[in-house]
């Protein structure tokens, strides 16, 4: 397989920044280009940064992001203490029309999005419900492949900075005592790699077809 180049959100996030190294460490990957809205700080051989303030305004920057394999966008917000408008803004229409974008650029690229487990339209929770469309809605774009990942606990990568104090001490019982509910950023990383490579037989990926996929 020729090494990948791909485009990466969130790495000033748990999620992201987890996937980023662990694609910085992976032969697979040529070169990772992370569109931030602030900088982050990390040099590497592989490693670019586009400081986007506004990823609604992504098209202002087309020149940047030809000739990408794939994107993995982790980046979004928890729904505590938000509202279903302002919540939909930033996890539906900014992703929507970052997507909408680079599926315009190159709509042979692969376009993989965090979502969450649990998600579903029909949900009782309101960011169920909004993610939900989102998924269903990037799905209809017309990438090459289009993947919504749902990958419930995750533990960080090594050298994470990332990771919040109070989930600290999560990390070092939740996967013993919930091995299936569990998945590693490695594992996160390694499947959205494959995911490009090799496609997988659905677009909405729960916790045991992410492990499935990043094994294969």
């Amino acid at each position: 397989m020729k090494p990948l180049k791909i485009i990466l959100t969130g790495a000033t996030g748990m999620v992201g920044e987890g996937v980023l190294l662990h694609c910085l460490q992976s032969s697979d990957i040529a070169e990772v280009l992370m569109i931030n809205r602030r900088h982050y700080e990390m040099s590497h051989p592989k490693l670019k940064e586009l400081l986007v303030t506004d990823f609604n305004a992504l098209g202002e920057n087309a020149e940047q992001l030809q000739d990408y394999d794939a994107c993995f966008y982790c980046a979004g917000v928890s729904s505590v203490g938000m509202n279903e408008a302002d919540y939909t803004r930033i996890t539906y229409d900014t992703t929507m029309n970052f997507a909408k974008v680079l599926v315009n650029i190159n709509p042979q690229m692969v376009f993989h999005f965090i979502t969450g487990a649990h998600t579903n339209t029909q949900g009782r929770q309101m960011w169920q419900r909004v993610k939900g469309r989102t998924e269903d809605d990037l799905m209809k774009l017309g990438f090459r492949g289009q993947y919504n990942f749902r990958p419930g606990f995750m533990k960080p990568v090594k050298g994470q900075k990332n990771v919040r104090w109070f989930f600290k001490p999560v990390i070092a019982v939740f996967p013993y005592l919930f091995p299936r509910q569990s998945l590693t950023l490695h594992e996160v990383g390694q499947a959205m790699i494959n995911g490009v490579a090799k496609g997988y037989n659905k677009q909405v990926l729960e916790i045991n077809d992410i492990r499935r996929l990043a094994n294969s």
